[in-house]
């Protein structure tokens, strides 16, 4: 039996992205999940969480009212704890058997807390699960061994690799193609790519690659 498709939609506490982008991922949300403060975003949305998740030590007083009142279900964690609320709510979106994951409020505030939100993409636990970081026009994503990313002509497309030299690298429909190429780590080879048609596809058959998508401004 194949596994039914599940969306849950995360929000972070970074700093907050367009409310039309998220209304738009949230419309066909299965599962909404607010990390702590990242209950202000969702609220000054118009979203109503339904699990909040964390310390629930940045979850200002009205909020906290707000979500008493509207039945909301708080899972708890002690201050001292091994993961962030992000990861914890990611892996709560995992254990509810999410197949599509999509964080807001991942970026901005802290680079520590910023390049840790990102490199969450990379855990081995979410291989087989589709997650994207989105922020504003941004979308972040990990290629692991192929994908088709979605835009328009002219949108950027910047390719980094994250664990060791990427081997057999393949861009197609982009401006700048590449076909079996290395991509190493620690180099620009493949940053400020542009779409050439309205799909990039991108093949890597050794290594991970960070994949980020900046939609053009129209």
């Amino acid at each position: 039996m194949s596994e039914r498709n599940m969306r849950a939609v995360i929000f972070a506490n970074g700093d907050a992205s367009d409310p039309d982008i998220v209304r738009h991922w949230t419309a066909q949300a299965d599962l909404i999940i607010a990390a702590d403060g990242g209950t202000r975003h969702a609220l000054s949305a118009g979203v109503l969480p339904q699990v909040v998740i964390g310390d629930l030590d940045s979850l200002a007083d009205a909020d906290r009212e707000r979500l008493d009142r509207s039945g909301v279900q708080p899972i708890v964690y002690p201050t001292h704890k091994d993961h962030t609320d992000l990861e914890l709510a990611v892996r709560y979106a995992r254990g509810q058997q999410a197949t599509e994951i999509i964080i807001f409020g991942a970026l901005g505030g802290r680079w520590d807390q910023s390049l840790a939100n990102v490199m969450l993409l990379a855990a081995p636990e979410l291989a087989q699960v589709p997650v994207r970081l989105v922020d504003h026009a941004l979308s972040i994503q990990v290629i692991r061994d192929r994908a088709e990313i979605a835009g328009r002509v002219g949108d950027t497309l910047s390719l980094i690799a994250l664990s060791g030299d990427a081997h057999g690298v393949t861009i197609e429909g982009c401006e700048y193609p590449l076909h079996e190429a290395a991509l190493p780590l620690g180099a620009t080879l493949g940053i400020s790519n542009v779409f050439a048609q309205p799909a990039a596809k991108i093949t890597v058959r050794q290594g991970l690659i960070l994949a980020l998508h900046t939609r053009r401004e129209e």
